[in-house]
């Protein structure tokens, strides 16, 4: 016990000199930095210096030496994380400035391909308008060729029906103004006969008035059937004229 207790006593005594307490503050310096930056290689650091001293006192050899060969080192090897930590970060900044690069270049890409869409949906909207527009169109026109197919069909029943009445009084008229022609014309020819009695004159003059009757008639009935005629062609030329006109309009917007 006494041996040991001599032992410390000249320990803590050689504790007392000057290069001792000059590297128990620097050993403390260390230590404060490890703690305020959270280090642990200063820590170590500080650990070894601690125990260089110590034991070079021991020794009695230079413990300033070993703990500038520590602080040697660690600057070196802090040196070496420093670079190691640049060269990481230069190609951090490297790789990314060529993310940014990149971003940049695909939004352009984004901003681009949203344009296209909004141009693609405008001019959807457009030719779904058209579309609408053309289909109304269509559907007015096919309905107008109906309504004026109708109209067509109903003027030329109305057409027949008085082509054939007219045609029917033309005929009528005309055969009784042949049998009355050469009834009369008959009569004519007994002129030279002795003189017929009065009554008899009386009835030529009634019969060439009834003839005169029958040929306004029969003029009249030639003038209407002609105009009836004449109505039909013109109601036909302008139905089938506008029948195609509507056509070529149908082909060109089925086309549209």
């Amino acid at each position: 016990g006494a041996a040991k207790e001599s032992y410390s006593l000249l320990q803590v005594t050689r504790l007392q000199t000057h290069a001792d307490l000059t590297g128990l503050e620097v050993v403390q310096v260390v230590k404060k930095l490890a703690r305020k930056h959270h280090s642990a290689a200063l820590s170590q650091l500080a650990s070894r210096m601690s125990a260089a001293i110590r034991f070079g006192s021991v020794s009695g050899g230079d413990p300033f030496a070993k703990v500038k060969g520590l602080i040697t080192d660690m600057i070196a090897k802090l040196e070496k994380e420093a670079k190691e930590d640049a060269t990481e970060k230069a190609y951090c900044d490297e790789e990314m400035g060529k993310t940014e690069a990149k971003r940049g270049e695909l939004m352009d890409d984004e901003s681009k391909l949203s344009a296209k869409i909004d141009q693609a949906t405008s001019k959807s909207v457009a030719i779904t308008e058209d579309i609408k527009q053309l289909e109304a169109e269509l559907a007015a026109l096919m309905k107008s060729q109906s309504e004026m197919d109708k109209i067509r069909q109903e003027e030329k029943a109305d057409f027949s029906a008085a082509q054939a009445d007219l045609q029917l009084g033309l005929e009528g008229v005309r055969k009784a103004l042949t049998v009355l022609r050469d009834y009369y014309a008959n009569s004519d020819a007994f002129v030279q006969q002795p003189a017929m009695p009065e009554k008899h004159s009386k009835a030529t003059g009634a019969g060439t008035g009834i003839i005169g009757i029958l040929e306004v008639v029969e003029s009249d009935f030639a003038k209407n059937l002609a105009k009836e005629e004449a109505q039909e062609d013109d109601a036909q030329s302008e139905y089938d004229e506008v029948t195609q006109e509507n056509k070529v309009a149908k082909t060109m917007k089925d086309q549209d």
